[in-house]
């Protein structure tokens, strides 16, 4: 980033104050996500607004190493204090809050100091990703699916505070207020919020929102939590995106929706593929799924994840792929008659919104070009739960459960060269380095205990 660019960008970030203080925003929240997938903020006055723009705001380097409870899982040496970074935020999406009045959001990127990318920012890595597809003429639409559940008042406890039948009328009419604000606050914020329902576990809630590049959708991710988490606060509700908040039962997921398009033409339609894939589309799918096991580690970070990822709950335990099969790790969506050429789409069921958003489309692109460059193809597709299966079965059909472990999928990921090589072994690195200390912090805990540490921390 040269003096020119910074000039430019502090000169666009004064039209946008302007703007800022006529809708009385007084404070600008500029966010990145860490390894364990926790937001983390640096704020500014509006009126330093160009000044963020063009220098960034220091942030340690450290954060690379942050786990979920904010204890450091620092490499040897001691050089976890040494270093800063500077973030910069993403002038394409200065947006007032609707539920954090007087505030505005920003997603930020990473930079050293001396101006270069820094080798550990998911967010640049998923940008250089998203250019190396459309290099290729490939257009990359995404979107992840929002569960949370919401707690009456303050307490650890979880006390459901939308009460009432899964998908239920009855759930929906308690909480009404709150999800009429919810929304209203997104669609002020610009979010395309196309569905919304109550879901199966107790005081669970769902939203869908519009796919948009993988960039903007893991944005509007992080946008959406948050938006949701402060409505919650003023209906004294405590907000959890874990993927398990009790230790029984059905918990929070974060699928991911995803389609390949060339030249505005859905490859995930028209083809004469598996389901009407057309050869990209079979090829990006099936890249994904060759990358499953090392794929969790990112997109299921958390020992907590593992158990959720259980066999006949939806969330997609077997390496599989079937048409609408909810129980395949990899569903794939036609949509209604007459509507594939813009509908269809890959859903990714075995991840949950423990991960960092960046991060995990980061390995998703990763994975799926991969596929794209080897000319991978589909197994024959499920079209029952595997777990009916027998093992026999199971193995003819070539059809493996995915890691029931955080230890398993590590391992996976330290193994899998493809994402090696397009992450990077620094980024790598830091994200093992979480996971590792993670593991040793709950190797003699109960899921009880994994539960009650992490309900609150997502």
């Amino acid at each position: 980033m040269d003096i020119a660019e910074r000039e430019a960008r502090g000169g666009q970030a004064e039209q946008l104050v302007r703007t800022l203080v006529e809708r009385d925003v007084g404070m600008v929240a500029t966010t990145f996500v860490d390894n364990a997938g926790i937001t983390r903020v640096k704020s500014v006055p509006v009126r330093r607004l160009p000044q963020l723009a063009a220098w960034g705001v220091g942030a340690s380097t450290s954060f690379d190493y942050f786990r979920f409870d904010d204890w450091l899982a620092a490499p040897p040496g001691g050089t976890a204090p040494v270093g800063d970074l500077r973030v910069v935020p993403d002038l394409r999406r200065v947006i007032p809050l609707a539920a954090q009045p007087g505030w505005a959001w920003t997603p930020g990127d990473r930079y050293r100091q001396d101006g270069e990318p820094h080798e550990r920012c998911s967010r640049l890595l998923l940008q250089r990703l998203v250019d190396a597809a459309a290099a290729d003429g490939l257009e990359i639409k995404a979107a992840i699916e929002i569960e949370w559940v919401v707690s009456a008042g303050d307490g650890d406890d979880f006390v459901s505070a939308a009460v009432g039948a899964a998908y239920g009328m009855s759930r929906l009419i308690g909480v009404s207020d709150y999800l009429r604000e919810v929304i209203g606050a997104l669609i002020a914020e610009g979010i395309k919020v196309e569905q919304f329902h109550p879901e199966y576990a107790a005081g669970q809630l769902e939203l869908s929102v519009a796919a948009e590049s993988p960039i903007d959708a893991a944005d509007t991710s992080v946008l959406v939590r948050s938006t949701i988490r402060a409505v919650g606060r003023r209906y004294n509700f405590r907000t959890s995106f874990s993927p398990k908040v009790e230790a029984e039962g059905v918990g929070n997921g974060g699928h991911v929706h995803l389609s390949v398009w060339r030249a505005g033409e859905n490859l995930m339609a028209g083809g004469d593929g598996p389901c009407g894939l057309a050869p990209v589309g079979e090829a990006f799918a099936a890249g994904i799924l060759d990358h499953l096991p090392a794929l969790l580690a990112i997109g299921a970070p958390s020992v907590v994840s593992y158990l959720r990822l259980v066999p006949s709950h939806w969330a997609g335990v077997y390496a599989c792929w079937g048409l609408e099969n909810r129980e395949a790790a990899l569903r794939m969506i036609t949509g209604s008659a007459g509507s594939g050429d813009w509908a269809a789409n890959l859903e990714v069921k075995c991840l949950d919104l423990t991960a960092n958003p960046y991060l995990l489309f980061a390995g998703l692109l990763a994975a799926g070009l991969d596929g794209v460059a080897v000319d991978a193809r589909l197994p024959e597709p499920v079209d029952v739960d595997p777990a009916a299966l027998l093992p026999e079965e199971l193995d003819r059909r070539g059809i493996r459960r995915l890691p029931t472990s955080l230890r398993e999928s590590t391992d996976a990921l330290a193994a899998d060269s493809v994402l090696l090589a397009a992450m990077g072994w620094a980024l790598i690195d830091s994200v093992l380095a979480v996971r590792e200390s993670e593991i040793a912090l709950f190797v003699d805990a109960s899921a009880e205990q994994v539960v009650r540490a992490l309900r609150w921390a997502h």
